[in-house]
C-alpha cells in the first residue's frame, strides 16, 4: 500500500471498510481523492486494508494489514449486509447483524488503541429498533452504543435513526444522526420535474405518526401539505413480535387527483407500505411515491412487484447506505440515492476538524437546488 496515505496535510486520514461496504467505500474514497486534489495533495487511497477471516467452526479473527498508529479512522459498518456470506460447518451461512457488529469489535480490538480517534459509520443503526424497554426485555442499541464507546469509539454517525434519543445512553461521546433530505429530494427532482413542486397537486403523506417529523420537515421545506395515517392495531395480540395492524386511519386533506410522497426511515417487508399505498388509492390519489432511506426488503421483492404491476407505487427511493441485491437495482420501480459523497464530505470536514453543522442542516443546500429547479437548470 502507498505511504502516500500519511501525507495529507490535514491529519493521517484513513478509511476501513467492513466486510460488504468495499464497493460504497471504494466510492467514498474516490470523492475524498477529488477533495484532496483540488488543494494540490497527490496519493493513491485512503483505504486501509484489513481481513477478517472465519475458522470452520464459524470463529473469527480480524487484521488490520496497515499501520494506524496516530491514524484518524473512519470504519464504514453495514450491520445489515446479508449479501456477505462465510462457512460454517459445512454449511454457507449468511452473515447477520450480530456477527457484522462482532467483526466491528475485531477491528477496533486490533487496532490496539493505537488510532488517535476513531469514528464509526453505521448507516442503519445496529439494534436501533430495540431502543426502549417496555417490560423484562433488553436495551440492546444502548448496550451497543455503550460496548463501542467503552472500547475507545469517539463518534458515531447513524442515519435516520429509528430514534436518536438513543444517543443519551452515551452523553460524553459524539454522536450524529444525518437524514437524507437533500439527496432524496434532488433524486425525485431527476427522476420527474413534476411531483414535487405542484402544491395544489402534490402532499406528503406520515405511513404512521413515528414518521411523523421527518414528513413534517419535507412539508415545510418544500412548502406543500401533509397528512398522516394512524395505525389501528389490536393491542392484545402479538405476531412475529409486533400488534397486528386492524386498520389504517387517514388524517389530513383530500387525496384525490394528488401525487403522493410517502416517507419513512425503512421498507422492512413492505407490507406497511402496501397497505398504505392501497388505502390512499382507495381515496383515489394520482401516483404514489416513496421515499425510505433504508430498502430492506426482507420478505423479497415479489410483494412490491405485485404492488407496482397492480398500480398501487409507482416509483420507490432508497439510499445506497445498505445492501441491495442485484435484482433490487433492476427493478422498474426502483430508483436509488447516492449517499457516498454526502459521507465523503462528511468525513472530510470530520478530519479537518471543521463543524458539519452545515452539511446536517440541508435547508440551505434544498432551497438552492430547488431554485436550480425553478430556473430549469437541474436536469
Amino acid at each position: 500500500m502507498s505511504t502516500s496515505i500519511e501525507t495529507y496535510n490535514l491529519g493521517r486520514l484513513g478509511v476501513i471498510p467492513m466486510r460488504g461496504c468495499e464497493e460504497f467505500t471504494k466510492s467514498v474514497d474516490k470523492h475524498l481523492q477529488k477533495f484532496t486534489n483540488a488543494i494540490g495533495d497527490e496519493f493513491s487511497s485512503f483505504t486501509i486494508p484489513i481481513k477478517c477471516p472465519r475458522f470452520g467452526t464459524g470463529e473469527a479473527k480480524a487484521t488490520v494489514l496497515h499501520s494506524i498508529r496516530t491514524y484518524d479512522v473512519y470504519i464504514i459498518v453495514d450491520a445489515f449486509n446479508y449479501g456477505v456470506t462465510y462457512d460454517m460447518y459445512g454449511m454457507t451461512v449468511p452473515m447477520s447483524p450480530d456477527d457484522h457488529y462482532q467483526d466491528l469489535k475485531r477491528i477496533i480490538s486490533a487496532m490496539g488503541g493505537k488510532a488517535k480517534r476513531i469514528t464509526v459509520i453505521m448507516p442503519m443503526l445496529y439494534e436501533g429498533r430495540q431502543h426502549k424497554r417496555l417490560s423484562r426485555e433488553s436495551l440492546d442499541c444502548a448496550m451497543a452504543l455503550q460496548e463501542l464507546s467503552n472500547m475507545g469509539v469517539d463518534n458515531i454517525i447513524t442515519f435516520d435513526a429509528h430514534d436518536p434519543k438513543v444517543q443519551n445512553a452515551i452523553p460524553l461521546k459524539g454522536f450524529e444522526n444525518v437524514q437524507p433530505t437533500y439527496q432524496m429530494i434532488k433524486a425525485c427532482l431527476k427522476y420527474d420535474k413534476n411531483i414535487i413542486l405542484n402544491r395544489d397537486n402534490t402532499m406528503i403523506v406520515s405511513p404512521d405518526e413515528g414518521a411523523m417529523q421527518r414528513c413534517m420537515y419535507y412539508s415545510s421545506v418544500l412548502e406543500i401539505q401533509l397528512g398522516t395515517f394512524y395505525k389501528r392495531r389490536d393491542y392484545s395480540r402479538v405476531i412475529d413480535g409486533k400488534n397486528p395492524i386492524v386498520a389504517h386511519e387517514f388524517l389530513g386533506s383530500d387525496v384525490a387527483g394528488k401525487d403522493i410522497i410517502v416517507i419513512d426511515d425503512m421498507i422492512a417487508s413492505g407490507d406497511s407500505m402496501i397497505d398504505v399505498s392501497r388505502e390512499l388509492k382507495k381515496r383515489n390519489a394520482n401516483r404514489v411515491i416513496v421515499f425510505s432511506t433504508f430498502g430492506l426488503f426482507t420478505e423479497g421483492l415479489e410483494r412490491m412487484d405485485k404492488a407496482y404491476s397492480d398500480g398501487l407505487i409507482d416509483k420507490v427511493f432508497t439510499t445506497n447506505l445498505v445492501y441491495r441485491t442485484p435484482e433490487l437495482l433492476q427493478r422498474e420501480w426502483y430508483q436509488e440515492v447516492d449517499m457516498s459523497k454526502y459521507v465523503a464530505l462528511i468525513i472530510k470536514s470530520l478530519n479537518s476538524d471543521n463543524s458539519i453543522s452545515d452539511l446536517l442542516d440541508p435547508t440551505a443546500r434544498i432551497n438552492k437546488i430547488l431554485e436550480r429547479y425553478k430556473s430549469g437548470e437541474l436536469g
